[in-house]
């Protein structure tokens, strides 16, 4: 029975932190024809779940390093920032790179998911309490609800460009709060503020509209 809930809990937490790595991948691959934008979804959800299940292993000895979720916060935020500036190079600016060739695509989405999945496979690997093969199950179960939202999602941004606006927001608020949760940014700066903790992620958000918008006009 506790293996049970153990494993409904798992599954849990790959639902509600599947989001990031399905704004991700409909992001990223938005450009591509039809054909090549399907094979990057698949390649992005099974990319993601590979990450998780390696990351698992070392989770929680490689979290407690001081300042790697602090890099891993500062990539996140560049490719919000990026993802968002490709966002409307379909719409008058035709000089902006965009990730037009399944390559790219599949490149920006692993470095994410690299990224994005630190925090999930911590929360697994606490919530497991060292049993891997219920961490490898509830893992597997992220393919389909990252797939399914990576579609949803990338129609939706062929229709309303306008949208990556908020899947950008979204990351940038992640990436804040990956920030603030790392041990040597907290013991030099944050010092545990509640506050601060609150404010940082909020901030990130117009930081990187502001920065995309920005480098739009630089471009």
């Amino acid at each position: 029975m506790d293996s049970t809930l153990i494993f409904l809990q798992i599954v849990l937490i790959n639902v509600l932190l599947s989001g990031d790595n399905a704004i991700v991948i409909a992001m990223a691959s938005q450009h591509l024809p039809s054909a090549q934008r399907k094979r990057a979804i698949w390649w992005g959800a099974f990319a993601a779940v590979a990450l998780r299940c390696l990351l698992t292993v070392v989770a929680l000895q490689l979290l407690q390093i001081p300042f790697l979720q602090a890099v891993g916060a500062f990539l996140l935020l560049y490719i919000a920032i990026k993802l968002l500036q490709d966002a409307g190079a379909g719409h008058g600016n035709g000089s902006v790179k965009r990730a037009t060739t399944l390559g790219h695509a599949i490149w920006t989405i692993v470095t994410a998911d690299f990224i994005m999945s630190l925090d999930n496979v911590l929360a697994i690997a606490a919530v497991a309490d060292g049993d891997l093969v219920l961490v490898l199950l509830g893992i597997a179960l992220s393919i389909p609800m990252i797939v399914w939202g990576s579609q949803l999602l990338g129609t939706l941004l062929q229709k309303v460009p306008a949208l990556g606006y908020i899947g950008a927001a979204l990351l940038a608020f992640a990436a804040g709060e990956m920030l603030m949760k790392d041990p040597g940014m907290n013991a030099v700066l944050f010092h545990n503020s509640k506050m601060l903790s609150e404010l940082i992620p909020l901030l990130c958000v117009p930081l990187v509209v502001a920065l995309a918008v920005w480098k739009k006009k630089t471009v």
